[in-house]
């Protein structure tokens, strides 16, 4: 299992459970969840046979800032 962590603008309850139905629709997710409290509003996705780009491109197609944060 694979751990990707996002930076993105998903500042409140209701932007994640709009955003809920793309991140649901990428396959491969196991679990994931948003960090509200987070400067950087961290999205933080375990996942089977996924790339950072893919969930990058899953959410900027349905309007979401999504950009992968690396070590």
């Amino acid at each position: 299992m694979d751990v990707l962590v996002f930076k993105t603008e998903l500042h409140s309850a209701e932007l994640v459970s709009k955003a809920s139905p793309v991140i649901h629709s990428i396959r491969g997710i196991r679990k994931w969840n948003v960090d509200l409290q987070d400067c950087d509003r961290v999205l933080r996705i375990e996942c089977f046979d996924l790339t950072a780009r893919e969930v990058e491109n899953a959410l900027q197609g349905a309007g979401y800032f999504c950009e992968e944060l690396n070590d």
